[in-house]
């Protein structure tokens, strides 16, 4: 009998696509196509190899009529939102516009007469792309497209909650005429994906995802020597002083908390208030978490749709349900339709009174939950915000530029915001520290992740 990947919706629980899992034979067939095919690939000027970025970009962009709605039914974003092409377009335009000078090669700075000394920015060879489910454009492209563009061809697994993502990436590469072999989209199952990355055939891998999930890519990785990249989860922090402008600190704070029912990597999980501005933000910030309306995301009312799985909202009642006994206070208690364990669909909730002794504010929650802390300066607040195993991005919200500088030089994270959150500039680089991974991803920076250096030591004259 043939294994499949059922996708079962958030919405209604149906199976809204089911797929076969790929054969070892069928996978072993692919990296050998990537393999041929890259290394004509590598051949091709980076102004050409842009062209069919440029050219797979349009092709996807056309479908978004009929990706809209997909991603509601595979994972649950409401359809007013319409796709993840703003930052798609963002993000391929600008790898695409920076690739010929960021992968030029590097010529030695003390020049000697009678030699020619570089280094070429070389390409992997063969990328296999980890994708999740919670932004199933925007992480894919992060590395399907700099990869590409550096000379290597790509594999992708997507995850199995957004199982036409895959497809429809595949089909957008076929419509631009992407040459045979150098972008292919599989389903596998977990064993085959272990085994793939223990085969040697593998050159680097990008996975995006759980702490345990980049755990068990590295032990499935171990000894073959190929480069990874990890972003692995994040618990992040925004800190809010007491110059800030509290009305732009309270719209985007709670939209950067409960966008995509809080299903972001870089979403705030948790914030800490000077104790001067505290009453007053948590005020506003509770005021502007009620305006939600949780429901069926085909629905052009419905701001907050379900969970992407059921599970993932038993474990925000877990956090609340800890909070509460703990001391913490509940703002919201919104009452929403199918709100029950077993159900996706969760209304969001803001808690004070917490502290670091809860697992909201310690361990990933990844959905519609925020704890709200005060503190009395800096030096607390720096400590809470480093106080947690994760370190993906922290927001500071203050009119004092050189203060949120100063602040941001000591939190342990990957990326300091300044009266922002919840965003990913292409120009920079993508990163994190400690258990939210390593690697890096975008910018020129991006690029020197996926080429492999070689030295060219050149005598002319004899």
């Amino acid at each position: 009998m043939t294994e499949t990947v059922k996708l079962k919706s958030p919405i209604d629980g149906s199976i809204y696509a089911e797929r076969p899992v790929a054969t070892d034979q069928a996978i072993n067939a692919a990296v050998e196509r990537a393999r041929a095919a890259q290394e004509k690939w590598a051949e091709t000027p980076v102004v050409e190899r842009g062209k069919y970025m440029l050219a797979m970009l349009e092709a996807l962009v056309a479908m978004t009529d009929e990706i809209v709605p997909e991603i509601a039914w595979q994972m649950g974003r409401p359809v007013r939102y319409g796709g993840e092409f703003g930052g798609v377009k963002e993000r391929t335009n600008y790898m695409v516009e920076i690739a010929e000078a960021a992968l030029k090669p590097v010529m030695a700075s003390n020049p000697k007469d009678g030699f020619r000394r570089y280094v070429k920015k070389v390409p992997l060879g063969v990328v296999l792309v980890i994708a999740p489910w919670n932004y199933p454009y925007l992480t894919a492209v992060n590395t399907i497209v700099p990869a590409l563009m550096a000379g290597s061809a790509v594999i992708l697994k997507h995850a199995a909650q957004t199982l036409l993502v895959g497809e429809r990436f595949q089909q957008a590469f076929d419509k631009a005429g992407l040459p045979k072999g150098l972008f292919q989209n599989l389903v596998m199952n977990h064993a085959q994906t272990e085994k793939l990355l223990g085969s040697g055939k593998i050159d680097h891998v990008n996975f995006t995802g759980s702490v345990g999930g980049g755990r068990a890519i590295e032990k499935a990785a171990a000894g073959t020597f190929m480069t990874l990249g990890l972003e692995l989860g994040g618990k992040d922090p925004a800190y809010v002083l007491p110059d800030a402008q509290l009305d732009h600190a309270v719209a985007n704070l709670v939209d950067g908390a409960f966008y995509n029912s809080g299903q972001c990597c870089c979403g705030i999980e948790r914030v800490y208030v000077h104790e001067k501005v505290y009453d007053e933000f948590v005020e506003g910030f509770v005021a502007e978490t009620k305006n939600y309306v949780v429901g069926n995301p085909l629905e052009q009312a419905t701001t907050l749709g379900p969970m992407a799985q059921a599970r993932f909202a038993d474990l925000i009642r877990e956090q609340k349900a800890e909070a509460l006994r703990k001391g913490a206070k509940a703002h919201i208690n919104m009452k929403v339709e199918n709100d029950k364990p077993g159900s996706p669909y969760l209304a969001p909730e803001v808690l004070t009174n917490v502290d670091h002794q809860m697992s909201v504010m310690r361990e990933e929650s990844f959905g519609p939950i925020v704890g709200i802390m005060k503190v009395r300066n800096d030096e607390e607040a720096i400590a809470l915000m480093n106080d947690s195993p994760y370190g993906l991005t922290a927001s500071i919200w203050t009119r004092d530029t050189e203060r949120a500088v100063a602040i941001g030089d000591r939190v342990e994270t990957g990326t300091v915001f300044m009266n922002r959150c919840d965003y990913l500039d292409p120009a920079l680089v993508w990163t994190g520290v400690k258990d939210t991974g390593k690697g890096a991803a975008l910018s020129a920076i991006g690029y020197d992740n996926l080429t492999r250096p070689k030295s060219y030591h050149l005598r002319e004259t004899i």
